[in-house]
């Protein structure tokens, strides 16, 4: 992806030592290392710091800040002398809003990294044990039925739709299917086709990961957020099952609309990609959150082995390499 953010570009140097980031400050954009070394290091809860990447040419860093406003996960140090580029996030933006095949591949460029990043970084963190991991729990069919209220005026004031114009969610939301869904009901199953996205008007959905005869829940979907979207663009089965965790009214995104639309070049279509990237970025949030707890738990528990697995998948969620 390199290749088609240096045009947008600016070159940039820093001496040994200099800070190129600091954590948890606001993010303005992201770096490409052409010469040196930097490494990256996160703060641990309960204090100390962990270094979590070593990075030299070719690999880039900060990519969240281009999608959303958002705050660096990691601060960064320059091991050496440094020569690179800068992506300004605005700029960013300018590009990725156009409508040619370039700004599209540029979007699609970036829902592949950040998917491969949440991929990588989930299946990483299933490999180790949590508190939260319980025996599975059977998935149950329940029927769908009509909506009781009108969905109509919710989808505006859904997080999912920030950015929208009106006449954009209602083309999204033509021919899509709306229901409710009583608590316990399932959606998908892991390792079933992915043959829609389901975007949560009203309720809650469990989002959990099947380990053998053990589950571990990755997550609760409210009102605004939208599962299953991920297997449907990378046209894979779903990894993990969602069910109903409080009675849910549903909107059901069949596949083919879903990719027609996040393919295409309208307006609904740069919107939705927006939207989606906003979502992966809330996800590789929540996954950052989790590798962080388990590592100081292993270490607390001198459990170095472990640790060291979980600093790796931190290390794959906060950068990615040559592209």
């Amino acid at each position: 992806m390199n290749d088609k953010l240096l045009p947008i570009a600016r070159e940039v140097e820093f001496r040994r030592g200099e800070q190129l980031l600091r954590q948890g400050e606001a993010a303005r954009g992201a770096f490409v290392i052409r010469s040196g070394e930097v490494h990256a290091r996160v703060a641990l809860p309960g204090g100390g710091m962990l270094t979590v990447a070593e990075l030299g040419p070719g690999a880039m860093f900060g990519e969240t800040a281009l999608m959303e406003r958002a705050v660096c996960m990691a601060s960064v140090v320059a091991k050496s002398d440094v020569a690179g580029w800068f992506v300004d996030r605005e700029d960013f933006r300018a590009v990725a809003a156009g409508r040619d095949s370039a700004a599209l591949e540029i979007q699609k460029a970036v829902t592949q990294v950040l998917s491969g990043k949440l991929r990588a970084a989930n299946a990483r963190l299933r490999e180790h044990r949590a508190a939260e991991d319980r025996p599975a729990v059977p998935s149950q069919a329940h029927a769908r039925t009509a909506p009781a209220f009108d969905w109509r005026p919710f989808l505006q004031v859904l997080a999912f739709f920030d950015g929208f114009d009106r006449w954009e969610i209602d083309e999204l939301a033509q021919g899509c299917t709306v229901f409710e869904l009583a608590r316990g009901g399932a959606l998908f199953n892991s390792g079933e086709p992915a043959e829609a996205a389901f975007l949560v008007i009203r309720g809650a959905l469990e989002i959990v990961a099947p380990q053998g005869t053990s589950e571990r829940r990755v997550t609760i979907a409210g009102p605004g957020e939208i599962s299953g979207y991920l297997a449907v663009l990378e046209r894979r089965p779903h990894w993990v099952s969602a069910r109903v965790r409080e009675s849910a009214c549903l909107m059901e995104l069949g596949a083919a609309q879903l990719l027609r639309h996040y393919e295409g070049a309208a307006g609904t279509s740069v919107s939705l990609r927006r939207a989606i990237h906003r979502s992966l970025l809330q996800a590789l949030a929540r996954t950052n959150t989790q590798l962080i707890r388990l590592i100081s738990h292993a270490r607390l528990n001198a459990e170095r082995g472990e640790a060291e697995a979980l600093e790796k998948a931190l290390h794959g969620q906060i950068v990615f390499g040559d592209s």
